[in-house]
């Protein structure tokens, strides 16, 4: 049987949209991946112009997602879409996923997974329920070096784990400039957000990324969250303490009021052997420490990597790797995801190293857990994954 394009659907994305634009280049990056149908925006109008502009047929550029998850349905298998890819508000990824899912389509959502931890924990139920595949871009785990980080953690390489600090910061928001925007202004909406900006857009990133590269769960916090831009209805700056499950001491700073800073994602992992460090700036190069030896770079395509490092790697030693081809991994683990689903091979989301529904909830966990312990008058609030009432 010949090998064809896995075929994906998109909810959200339309004209003006930043991420969907990023989901689509990193889709097609490998030529594995037809993006066939989608529903681009609430707006049926604007939805439609923007299927126009992605040379998509007009009768499967759709005026809502519930018409196009009918509608796909009801096509020939070997034509409906196979996936669906959502890059909506938080507040749709809950109720797009689940439609989705029921109507037997996988998922590849962007993050956070849902607009509250209660909903992340019904999804999961929706997840089991209905054997369907769901994905979650947490871009950062698809650099090469981040994989060969974790990798190093998991050998030995830094003895026992003692501490973690990781970084995300940004300057977009640190005036009311660009509170107008359509970037921003979901994004500064509780209705559409949830109950954090920062902590819900990039400090969700940064804690996925230190429980990714370590193995570790983050087991209790104590933060400091907060609206420095007056005016703000959610937090653009916070500061949190953690703990990890092996007694690991730990801080997540994250701010979008960092004037001046790009996307500056940066992780120090830290053990009784050695230390590591690695900056999405330079992304092509993990700093090994020790106390006992010259701290060595490692650099992408130069030497022995581990296979998934080794995977993830896409050009020589010298050319630059970044943001799209990170991207593009997650999108290239999923497709091998579903290919293994329709041969009815193992196919879990450990076995391809993509983020899934545990992930989704861990994500939600924490940034519910983060505002809990910030409003919190005690020290440290236990890190749980039980919804709030």
């Amino acid at each position: 049987m010949a090998l064809t394009k896995v075929r994906m659907g998109m909810v959200g994305g339309g004209q003006g949209a930043f991420i969907g634009a990023v989901h689509r280049m990193a889709a097609n990056l490998d030529g594995q991946i037809e993006l066939v149908c989608g529903a681009f925006s609430s707006n049926p109008q604007r939805s439609k112009d923007s299927g126009t502009e992605l040379y998509i047929p007009a009768q499967r550029s759709y005026a809502s997602y519930q018409q196009m998850f009918e509608q796909e349905a009801a096509r020939p298998a070997d034509d409906r879409m196979q996936f669906v890819a959502i890059v909506t508000p938080n507040h749709l990824h809950f109720p797009v996923a689940k439609a989705a899912l029921e109507a037997g389509f996988h998922v590849l959502s962007d993050k956070p997974a849902t607009f509250d931890l209660a909903e992340a924990l019904a999804l999961a139920d929706i997840v089991k329920k209905t054997g369907k595949l769901y994905g979650l871009t947490h871009t950062y785990n698809g650099y090469p070096l981040v994989k060969q980080a974790k990798h190093l953690v998991n050998t030995g390489k830094l003895g026992n784990i003692t501490k973690v600090v990781v970084e995300y910061s940004q300057g977009w928001l640190a005036n009311k400039d660009n509170d107008a925007g359509k970037q921003a202004s979901w994004r500064i909406d509780p209705k559409q957000a949830g109950i954090s900006c920062c902590m819900g857009d990039i400090g969700v990133h940064a804690a996925n990324l230190a429980e990714y590269v370590t193995g570790l769960h983050i087991s209790a916090m104590c933060a400091d969250l907060g609206s420095v831009v007056p005016g703000r209805l959610l937090d653009d700056d916070g500061s949190i303490f953690l703990r990890f499950n092996n007694d690991a001491r730990g801080v997540l700073l994250a701010s979008q009021i960092s004037s001046g800073d790009e996307n500056n994602l940066r992780l120090r992992v830290y053990g009784d052997k050695g230390g590591l460090e690695w900056s999405q700036l330079e992304p092509n190069s993990l700093i090994l420490k020790s106390n006992d030896s010259p701290a060595q770079t490692i650099r992408t395509g130069v030497g022995e990597f581990c296979p998934a490092a080794q995977a993830a790697t896409r050009t020589p030693a010298g050319h630059p790797e970044g943001y799209l081809e990170a991207f593009a991994n997650i999108y290239q683990n999923f497709v091998k995801q579903i290919r293994a689903f329709e041969a009815q091979q193992s196919c879990s989301n450990a076995d391809f190293d993509v983020p899934g529904i545990e992930e989704a909830i861990r994500g939600m966990a924490f940034i519910e857990n983060s505002v809990k312990a910030s409003q919190s008058s005690e020290k440290w609030l236990r890190f749980t994954t039980t919804a709030t009432k």
